[in-house]
């Protein structure tokens, strides 16, 4: 056993059945050889430049153990058996990850401000184009956090929403192209393409994966009505979880499929209303009920389902949880489409409104977020 003071902490290293035992002033901290080797980050098992493994886990001796385990200032240095190989690792690293806690994933529910009422969400927020041009980072965290973010004064341009997806990310081309107009059509395969109003809904919702990201930018709106609107499907999930319990836990394990059919496109996807991480944590909403098919139940599974379905639509349909405001021209709109539920009030099928879409991802634009911070 090696032992050290270090800031006032005593901290002891030793080898118990081949692991790296950490005591830290009494507090016990066990380490398994084979992670510990896998968390090398030595020039043997790490590329220099890029920062990835240069082994595979076959390439590791399958008895894995610590031989041996000393205490190098703020430092563990270990050697490991049987091939005697040697690397060291940052105590507090190592003490802080012995805390088991959920995996980071910015997609989930945690860190994010949920808003249960459009009043929670409200004023209603812009940014400049420009000022967004100059310093993105504070609109694109509004994404992350809130669910959106609104852009004013971007050139009403055809294919300019576009321009504005490849600001932080790439353009996720569909079976609908690389953008998608928002207007009134004659003999419209999809009732987005009408003056009908659209309930709070998913977008794509029958692909795999679906559209993280959806944008819609504002080319002209003269119409009377056309009014967006937004709901917070993670908020309306979460106060399902505390009302309901039991009809969380029936849409978080029952399946449904998506469907979309037309001429040239034939897709579907085959997921729960509400998917969830491995921690429990809410992670993604589907929910379009124009293009769901529930499985066929048992009569007593099938009354059961169908009244948790109602149960999450009530929340999600409730006046007060949609945030309706008016898109003029220059405005776009950013939204987590694994999170928020858009829709649309109905307008005259004569009125002037033009809007233009597209699709992006949210890995994208969390990496331009990561990368404005690095180089801050």
């Amino acid at each position: 056993m090696y032992s050290q003071v270090i800031e006032k902490r005593a901290i002891d290293a030793s080898v118990v059945d081949g692991d790296l035992r950490l005591t830290v002033d009494g507090k016990v901290v066990e380490v398994a050889a084979v992670w510990l080797r896998d968390a090398c980050t030595d020039p043997a098992s790490r590329d220099a430049v890029s920062g990835q493994r240069l082994f595979n886990i076959v390439d590791l001796p399958a008895e894995l153990r610590v031989r041996d385990a000393r205490i190098r200032g703020d430092r563990v240095e270990v050697e490991f058996a049987p091939d005697g190989h040697r690397s060291t690792f940052e105590l507090d690293a190592l003490i802080a990850a012995d805390a088991p806690a959920p995996l980071a994933d910015s997609r989930t529910e945690q860190g994010k401000r949920l808003w249960r009422t459009a009043a929670e969400a409200s004023p209603l927020r812009s940014h400049d184009w420009a000022g967004y041009l100059a310093e993105p980072t504070p609109a694109l965290r509004e994404v992350v956090g809130c669910g959106f973010a609104l852009l004013r004064g971007v050139p009403t341009e055809p294919g300019q929403v576009t321009k504005v997806a490849e600001t932080f990310g790439f353009v996720r081309e569909t079976n609908y192209g690389r953008l998608f107009d928002v207007r009134v059509e004659e003999n419209a395969v999809n009732l987005a393409f009408t003056g009908l109003a659209i309930s709070p809904h998913t977008d794509n919702p029958y692909r795999d994966p679906v559209p993280t990201l959806q944008l819609l930018h504002c080319l002209h709106n003269a119409s009377v009505g056309g009014e967006s609107g937004l709901v917070d499907g993670f908020a309306a999930a979460a106060t399902l979880r505390e009302r309901d319990p039991r009809a969380f836990e029936i849409l978080t394990g029952t399946a449904v499929t998506y469907r979309f059919d037309s001429p040239d496109a034939h897709l579907s996807a085959v997921t729960p209303l509400i998917s969830l991480d491995q921690s429990g944590r809410i992670r993604e909403i589907r929910f379009n009920n124009r293009s769901m098919a529930v499985p066929r139940l048992r009569p007593d599974l099938a009354r059961e389902f169908y009244r948790a379905y109602r149960a999450f639509a009530e929340l999600l349909y409730a006046p007060e949880a949609r945030l309706d405001f008016h898109l003029g021209a220059g405005d776009c709109l950013i939204f987590d489409n694994t999170r928020l539920l858009h829709a649309r009030t109905a307008f005259a099928a004569n009125g002037d409104r033009h809007l233009q879409g597209t699709y992006a991802d949210l890995d994208g634009l969390l990496s331009t977020i990561e990368t404005y911070r690095e180089i801050r």
